[in-house]
């Protein structure tokens, strides 16, 4: 399938698309700078956006951690993550010359004001010899625990204000925004008492991809998809998001949060919400998320007493992930040998709104699955009457879009098989990111969020009310499965999760897509 790609710009107040113009002068402080989640993906997102010429020479890193590194020691180490977490080597030994001349690093104790005014020291002299313009960003790349604390110690030191008219401070959190409703809460009340709403930058990486973003141009850009985005056209609604990974070395951390915190309800919640939100009245930050905003509002609440007819929970045994073999998640590191945290979990959900009463939507997550895999697919109503022999052994249309791996987008209808008699088949449209985009360099989400951050930019960013919204909602399921800790239902690792999450859709008539 060959595309035609052509971009237009709108002047005035409008932000212009990322991809269009550079960041400004800025100096961005990492805090948690010696941690894992700089080195694989901030720092080679930022390499990426200095090579594409989207950052200026007027620009710096400070790292900021507790660990005892010098200049050199944080460069060293920035290079390491560069050569291993992106897909090309360094470009040049004069390119990571020019960007490492950029990075810099200060050791600090997160919870000591002394620290604070030496960063801001620090930042001064950044401003002078890099020209950053007194510019702010400000990256908590840092345990949740510590949120609270770098944001108060911020507001004190006086940094969460602009050291010039002209300048901006910002503040980009990174997930998870609270544990459950009463804990997002208090954060956003933290956050807001040293930092206006408008500095505030919620980073969920899932809406920097780009075929999440597609969804909004694929709907909205294109005349023949909107008109039966609806209850009218649509049977159901398959969001799934499938991993091959276990938990890592996130043991402990996964035991206190488990599958549903960790991936329903923010990263699931956003792409249903994208899905399902109605059309803003102009494509800007504030009318997009509160489109957003109104799906969440619209989610039928699931009452304690019922989340075992609409939710189901799975813990993965011991089994085989892509041919080797791989232990259970009670046998993983820092995992309690009784624990009956979740690692998978389906739901049904309904939107009670004009648009999508009585559709449901069903969300399907799950570790140590058989294939990794993120997808949304709408699958539509059959034809109101069957003319053909056969039809009706044929799969509904379904429109699947691919988020991660082989990006893209599919159609499935059918078709009649060429010879003299009436057969019908299934076949797909395919569209590829890949293939019909072959000569435009795709970004790195992260590379995409950290841009539009510096550009002001929030659409792709949480906004506190869609964060509260959203626990809000989850809060009764979490209080139905505390009165049931125990109904965690296993399944071996390598499968599509417990025997009865076949049982669970299959009951509405209706089957899961196979991946």
């Amino acid at each position: 399938m060959a595309l035609d790609v052509s971009v237009s710009t709108r002047d005035g107040e409008i932000i212009q698309p990322a991809q269009q113009r550079p960041a400004p002068p800025c100096a961005i402080v990492i805090f948690g700078a010696s941690g894992d989640l700089t080195h694989r993906k901030l720092i080679p997102a930022l390499f990426d956006l200095f090579q594409a010429g989207l950052v200026t020479k007027h620009f710096a890193v400070l790292g900021f951690a507790r660990s005892p590194l010098s200049n050199d020691d944080f460069r060293r180490t920035a290079r390491d993550g560069i050569s291993h977490y992106t897909a090309d080597a360094v470009a040049s030994d004069k390119s990571w010359e020019e960007f490492s001349k950029c990075l810099h690093y200060i050791s600090g104790q997160f919870n000591e004001p002394a620290s604070y005014q030496l960063l801001r020291e620090r930042l001064e002299k950044i401003d002078a010899g890099h020209g950053t313009q007194c510019n702010r960003l400000f990256y908590l790349a840092t345990p949740p625990e510590l949120f609270e604390v770098i944001t108060g110690q911020l507001g004190a030191a006086g940094l969460n204000q602009r050291p010039d008219e002209h300048a901006f401070v910002r503040l980009v959190i990174e997930k998870p925004f609270g544990v459950d409703l009463e804990t997002a809460r208090h954060l956003n009340g933290s956050v807001q008492h040293a930092f206006k709403e408008s500095q505030v930058f919620r980073i969920d990486h899932y809406l920097g991809k780009e075929t999440v973003q597609n969804i909004l141009a694929f709907r909205l850009a294109n005349g023949i998809f909107e008109p039966i985005w609806n209850r009218n056209f649509i049977d159901h609604v398959q969001l799934t998001v499938a991993e091959t990974v276990g938990v890592e070395r996130r043991g402990g951390y996964y035991e206190q949060i488990g599958a549903f915190r960790d991936v329903v309800e923010n990263h699931m919640l956003q792409l249903l919400s994208i899905v399902a939100m109605e059309p803003p009245v102009v494509f800007e930050a504030e009318p997009v998320r509160d489109e957003k905003l109104k799906v969440l509002k619209a989610l039928r609440r699931i009452p304690p007493e019922q989340t075992g007819e609409f939710t189901l929970r799975g813990q993965y045994t011991s089994g085989s992930v892509d041919g080797r073999p791989v232990s259970s998640y009670r046998g993983e590191e820092k995992v309690a040998p009784d624990s009956w945290t979740e690692t998978f979990v389906v739901m049904r959900l309904q939107i009670d709104n004009w648009r999508w009463a009585g559709t449901p939507f069903y969300l399907r997550h799950g570790k140590r699955m058989p294939k990794r895999a993120t997808e949304i697919a709408i699958q539509f109503k059959r034809a109101p009457q069957m003319f053909f022999p056969g039809e009706e052994r044929l799969e509904p249309n379904v429109l699947a879009m691919r988020i991660q791996p082989d990006e893209g987008i599919s159609l499935r209808f059918g078709a009649k098989v060429p010879g003299p008699t009436m057969q019908l088949q299934e076949v797909d449209m395919n569209f590829m990111y890949g293939s019909s985009f072959r000569d435009v360099e795709q970004s790195d989400a992260y590379e995409r969020l950290l841009l539009d951050a510096m550009l002001g930019d929030r659409t792709l960013f949480t906004r506190a009310d869609e964060v509260e919204q959203a626990w809000a909602w989850a809060q009764d399921i979490q209080a139905g499965w505390s009165d049931r800790p125990n109904n965690v239902h296993f399944y071996p690792a390598g499968t599509w999760g417990p025997g009865w999450a076949d049982a669970f859709i299959e009951r509405d008539g209706r089957q899961w897509r196979k991946m």
